[in-house]
């Protein structure tokens, strides 16, 4: 139970279709993930301001598969009501997956040890229809080994500057990449990251010199170059927003928060 005065520390797993929306956080307009959110929650607590924070900001368009977020509030609900009671606020394209009382020193971006994302692409000389703004597009074959080597060049610790935009404001370029990996299903393709951090737009980056590795414009070497030169002008542009997929963060186990939603079977 809360005492009377005290505020209660919940974290949230959210599922989103970025399509519709100018990224993650807050914006005058409103139309963020993190607006709808925030009035959803400020309209099931009846409080006047629900202020969350999130385990990693998602650009313009992104999808996020499990988000998770936390707040403080001293309305007492159990966890199922956070979920059904805030979902009855929230769009269509936006849902709650899961809740959980946490400890007061939980923190939804601090305490994740790692986090996920992952890029479907459909490779096909038609563009995406039924599933347009949901997956990247390259109409040229791709081939997966020369990829696949050049995907484990970036495994490790590196400075990752070659891929990062010039808006992105984390205080150091250098982040390690745990594991990549790339599978393929009928015209899908699907590539996971996972890392301690991103930077702003580093995984967009990253698909565009796989596209161009993987089409046989650049050599799979190529990707070295790129990584040591430290320079985004040298890299590839920036791929499409629209089959990239926050997968979620990793925490320790101890808490025992949801690692899988129903939202991870959608993907191919």
């Amino acid at each position: 139970m809360v005492s009377a005065g005290q505020s209660a520390r919940i974290a949230l797993g959210v599922s989103y279709n970025g399509a519709g929306y100018e990224g993650w956080q807050s914006q005058p307009s409103g139309r963020t993930i993190q607006d709808q959110l925030e009035l959803a929650l400020s309209k099931f607590t009846a409080q006047n301001r629900v202020s969350t924070l999130c385990a990693g900001r998602t650009d313009a368009a992104v999808h996020g598969l499990m988000q998770v977020v936390h707040f403080d509030c001293p309305v007492e609900r159990s966890d199922a009501a956070w979920v059904r009671g805030t979902n009855s606020f929230l769009p269509s394209d936006i849902a709650v997956q899961w809740a959980r009382h946490v400890p007061s020193s939980f923190h939804a971006r601090a305490s994740a040890q790692s986090r996920r994302y992952a890029y479907v692409l459909l490779e096909s000389p038609v563009r995406p229809s039924v599933e347009a703004r949901r997956v990247g597009w390259v109409f040229r074959p791709m081939q997966l080994e020369p990829m696949r080597q050049a995907s484990e060049m970036l495994l490790g610790e590196h400075d990752f500057s070659s891929f990062r935009a010039s808006r992105c404001q984390a205080l150091s370029p250098v982040k390690r990449m745990l594991r990549i990996d790339i599978q393929r299903r009928g015209a899908y393709w699907r590539l996971e990251f996972e890392a301690s951090a991103f930077l702003h737009h580093m995984i967009r980056n990253i698909m565009g010199c796989l596209v161009a590795i993987g089409t046989g414009s650049r050599p799979a070497s190529w990707m070295n170059e790129v990584l040591e030169a430290k320079c985004r002008e040298v890299a590839a542009p920036t791929f499409a927003p629209d089959g990239l997929y926050f997968v979620g963060p990793r925490y320790d186990p101890a808490l025992n928060l949801p690692v899988h939603t129903a939202a991870f079977d959608w993907l191919p």
